[in-house]
């Protein structure tokens, strides 16, 4: 029998909060290399750095081959042992089921699973002049393999249930990673070009339709005539297009359902919350920050080129369809416009969870964003136990963000719309400055990068509206000032301003107060960068950052005729 205080996801007004030990958490994870938790040993050496670091939460792999080397026969002690240590340094874990598909290839399956081909068959794709490759990829149309895999998964899941439901240790569990197919746009096996040439499932057909206009975003770019379709009496070319596009909706159907079966049948041993992440895709091009690095970092324009039938944003309501055992659905994000993906992957409402994003200076950074604007549960930079400098960009976003975490939770889960998030890059030729508004009661928000006679930095941070003209704002790097949105206003500035710390139980206490200079005689309010450069002007006239935390209160005037 399950713990009754098992991890779970509840409702807020527009998302759902992580609710571990009957608290809402706020994950500051990040992501190991795919191979580190399966030695405890090896992660004796990186719990220290990672409490250090202020993370939290660790993403890391458990793999099929790692548990079942022998079919039938469950191998856990070396988990056991990497979950009571996490647990011994109050460390919460999120698992990664490497089961039949990581990075839509199947090489992290048991040896029997990869050398018994007619048991569990393969993908084939075509090259040049059709000839047919063999993949290292299970076929997703096999039942087979994905029982063999539910079985696995459910012997995982009913092991964590006796092993860890008492101490939520292990908070939440990726089932499959970056599933889809590379090498072509779909599966060229005689199976899948037989199911190919059949229709459409009708109730697939039938609940897209239902969907309306809360279908995602790009389905209804991509297929602006589907609502027209009869169902039940459409092949997948005639529904979705000869060539690549029905290709991918065909394996993204066949990829769903057999994660699907798999994620139900680990959910019913241990229902803590599950999800699958994406390897995403672009449309166009200008839409990723890459950094003079080659287009090809960012996924790929074509099916086949990034993983085909991944639930990228046209083929998310099909997955969702098709995986009810799964919570929601998670951008892998390195090089694509942040917030624009945000975005996509809160469609309906489903909670916010970056597994794989970069884990630099402007990676991190960009976490503001998400957990400000778009209430994400967390963010995970990859690869974090190579991360040797426990000062690291990690330390300080994390740091910031944990001391707030109690007052950011309780604006997430009652009033989302009161939290904005932003960055700043560091300058160079090609940065396009951008000043991040929005309106909140009576007031429009203003903020931009903090000025500096000298070089402006970089910057991060959010804002929560606390009502009445009242602000928090924390982090650095930026300016902040208001105009009043009343039409008969006739001056906006500063009425107070405070530094704050927060103490051990997450309350704000008063520190410095910092009217006068510091708010511009009340113009704007400075929250500085540790070191701001001064330019060569010999009056420091910019204070460095501090506690990064302050509120100031926004008033305005509305002076009439006789004033004049």
């Amino acid at each position: 029998m399950s713990s009754p205080t098992i991890p779970y996801l509840r409702k807020t007004k527009t998302s759902s909060q992580l609710i571990v030990n009957g608290k809402p958490f706020l994950m500051l994870a990040a992501e190991l290399h795919n191979s580190s938790l399966s030695d405890a040993e090896y992660m004796r050496t990186v719990w220290p750095n990672m409490k250090a670091m202020n993370i939290n939460t660790l993403l890391g792999s458990v793999t099929w081959e790692m548990i079942e080397p022998v079919e039938g026969k469950f191998e856990f002690a070396e988990l056991n042992k990497v979950i009571l240590d996490a647990r011994s340094h109050d460390l919460h874990l999120v698992l990664l089921w490497f089961g039949s598909f990581k990075n839509a290839l199947s090489t992290y399956v048991p040896g029997w699973v990869k050398t018994d081909i007619k048991r569990f068959p393969r993908v084939h794709v075509s090259e040049s002049g059709a000839v047919t490759r063999t993949e290292e990829l299970l076929s997703p149309f096999n039942p087979r393999a994905w029982e063999a895999d539910a079985k696995a998964f459910a012997a995982l899941m009913r092991h964590l249930n006796e092993f860890d439901a008492k101490y939520s240790t292990v908070v939440m569990i990726q089932v499959e990673n970056e599933t889809g197919l590379l090498g072509d746009s779909r599966d060229r096996s005689k199976i899948a070009n037989k199911l190919f040439k059949e229709a459409v499932p009708k109730e697939l057909i039938q609940h897209l339709q239902a969907q309306g206009s809360s279908l995602h975003p790009e389905f209804h770019k991509r297929f602006p005539g589907f609502q027209t379709l009869t169902a039940g009496a459409s092949t997948w070319e005639e529904a979705f297009g000869k060539g690549p596009d029905s290709d991918e909706m065909f394996m993204a159907n066949a990829f769903s359902k057999y994660v699907g079966k798999v994620a139900e049948a680990g959910k019913r041993e241990y229902p803590i919350p599950f999800y699958t992440n994406v390897w995403l895709n672009f449309d166009d091009p200008s839409q990723l920050d890459l950094q003079g690095l080659p287009t090809t970092v960012g996924g790929g324009a074509t099916a086949g080129v990034y993983p085909s039938g991944g639930a990228i944003g046209r083929t998310m309501d099909l997955w969702k369809l098709n995986t009810p055992a799964l919570d929601f659905i998670s951008p892998d994000l390195y090089f694509h416009d942040y917030e624009e993906v945000c975005r996509q992957y809160t469609h309906q409402n489903q909670p916010l969870f970056i597994p794989e994003q970069r884990r630099d200076e402007k990676g991190v950074r960009r976490v503001w964003l998400a957990y400000g604007s778009y209430a994400a549960m967390g963010c995970s930079p990859f690869g974090i136990d190579s991360v040797l400098e426990i000062d690291s960009s990690v330390t300080r976003h994390y740091g910031l963000l944990g001391s707030i975490s109690k007052i950011l939770l309780e604006k997430q889960a009652t009033s989302p719309e009161d939290v904005m998030g932003f960055y700043f890059d560091e300058l160079s030729e090609t940065t396009t400055e951008k000043t991040w508004t929005r309106t909140f009661g009576e007031f429009k928000v203003i903020i931009d990068r903090a000025f500096v006679f000298g070089k402006a930095g970089a910057g991060a941070g959010l804002i929560i509206h606390q009502g009445s003209g009242k602000f928090l704002l924390v982090g650095w790097g930026f300016n902040v000032s208001f105009k009043s949105t009343k039409a008969g206003a006739t001056f906006t500035g500063i009425l107070h301003a405070e530094e704050k710390t927060v103490d051990k139980d997450g309350k704000l206490r008063t520190a410095r107060v910092m009217n006068g200079d510091e708010t511009r005689s009340g113009e704007f309010f400075i929250m500085p960068n540790d070191d701001p450069d001064y330019g060569g002007f010999p009056i420091a006239v910019t204070i460095p950052a501090r506690t990064m935390i302050a509120e100031c209160t926004a008033y305005s005037v509305e002076e009439q005729e006789e004033y004049f």
